[in-house]
């Protein structure tokens, strides 16, 4: 099923960047509200954690890929238009949450709803961008991710702040659904070829597994993730324990690191992915690694020092570092399978980056926070975060690895 009328591939790609920022507003603003909910229904470290995380991520990553599926076969815009319905219909309904169990469930219908955006956004991108622009395509698209982020972290604790942690959730889910209809009518799918293959699942599954630059990027990047997502998450309550500051403060703080940060570094990784990788696939991953390798001691500077401003500073610059990878890989997996199959491969990596990185990372630094605290007491988050830093070495290495994989299996487009 596809729709005969399509647009400018600028047009659709920022369409697809504005739905991209409220997946990420509705994922992130838990992160600035953790405290309020926290003290609201009586939470602790390990249950926030497993609200960040494993509560969206189980079916987030696994209804990912037969969503994925039916987006190949049928309509991508209906299927990314169907899921922004749904995840902002329950991330209004955490506004009503009494307990524990039932910010869960709701945590888990935003999972089931965003798990048909990101994988056929992917295919759309890859249908109307040629080759050699692709990566910073994606990296456009991608800026869904800091920009989300940011505005999630800053209007939920302004919000917060002004009323109460129920409402930001309510504003945010309604505002969703109010653009869903907008972006039916302008992101149309692209015409396919009638002699196009159909796309089979155990035939990409087979395909992928095959090559070794998919298991290496895709556990890079789930490595990445599980302490992307775990800073993302936990900093805001670092920030409010260990440098005392006001929720807004810590809004203002967090937001500002994550637009300026990771715009910048969503950018720059795709741009030069795009232009070294014409000489040699291995960029795709090695432009990861470098920025992997180089955001851990500026991590861990960040998080030890007691000064805010040199705190600021020490975030910044490894935040622009840390989202190198998300242009280059997201683009080698687009290459490392024939067209038709695009979501469906991207929805499977996307099960692996997600399922380890986002449903682990966050649950992992909030009970590692909670077994520490006997010992560190408040700064128990602090130490959680120094000993996570391994896992950026742990993906610089496995980015590396994937090298010798994508110059022999990077698929030629005809």
């Amino acid at each position: 099923m596809t729709d005969h009328k399509t647009t400018s591939p600028r047009l659709v790609l920022a369409m697809l960047l504005l739905v991209y920022v409220f997946n990420f507003v509705d994922r992130q603003i838990l992160s600035i509200l953790a405290a309020p909910i926290q003290a609201d229904l009586k939470l602790d470290d390990a249950q926030m954690g497993m609200l960040g995380g494993l509560a969206f991520a189980i079916l987030y990553s696994t209804l990912g890929v037969p969503l994925a599926w039916v987006a190949d076969r049928t309509s991508r815009s209906w299927v990314i238009t169907g899921s922004l319905v749904v995840w902002s219909v329950f991330t209004s309904a955490c506004a009503l949450a009494t307990g524990f169990w039932h910010i869960f469930l709701a945590r888990l219908g935003v999972g089931v709803g965003e798990a048909g955006g990101v994988a056929p956004s992917y295919a759309v991108i890859g249908d109307h961008f040629p080759s050699e622009r692709r990566a910073f395509a994606l990296s456009v698209y991608s800026l869904g991710i800091p920009l989300g982020s940011a505005a999630g972290v800053m209007a939920g604790g302004y919000v917060a702040q002004a009323v109460d942690w129920r409402t930001a959730f309510l504003i945010v889910g309604l505002c969703g659904i109010l653009i869903a209809p907008l972006f039916k009518l302008v992101v149309k799918d692209k015409p396919r070829p009638v002699s196009a293959p159909t796309v089979r699942f155990a035939e990409v599954f087979a395909t992928l597994a095959r090559k070794r630059a998919f298991w290496f990027l895709s556990f890079g990047a789930a490595s990445s993730s599980m302490l992307g997502y775990g800073v993302a998450f936990w900093l805001p309550s670092l920030l409010q324990r260990s440098f005392h500051l006001t929720l807004v403060e810590t809004s203002w703080f967090f937001g500002a690191v994550l637009l300026l940060g990771g715009t910048v570094g969503v950018l720059t990784g795709g741009a030069l992915a795009d232009r070294l990788g014409k000489g040699d696939r291995a960029w795709y991953g090695r432009v990861p690694a470098i920025g992997f390798v180089l955001a851990v001691p500026l991590y861990a500077g960040g998080i030890w020092t007691t000064s805010v401003p040199v705190a600021f500073v020490l975030f910044l610059i490894p935040q622009v570092l840390a989202y190198f990878w998300l242009g280059p890989v997201t683009g080698a997996i687009q290459h490392l399978v024939e067209p038709p199959a695009r979501a469906t491969a991207s929805a499977l990596f996307l099960l692996i980056n997600n399922l380890i990185g986002l449903g682990g990372g966050i649950y992992a630094l909030g009970a590692l926070s909670k077994a520490l605290a006997p010992v560190w007491g408040a700064e128990s988050l602090r130490y959680s975060m120094l000993f996570a830093l391994v896992l950026y070495l742990l993906a610089a290495l496995l980015m590396t690895l994937a090298g010798p994989g994508l110059r022999r299996e990077w698929v030629t487009e005809k």
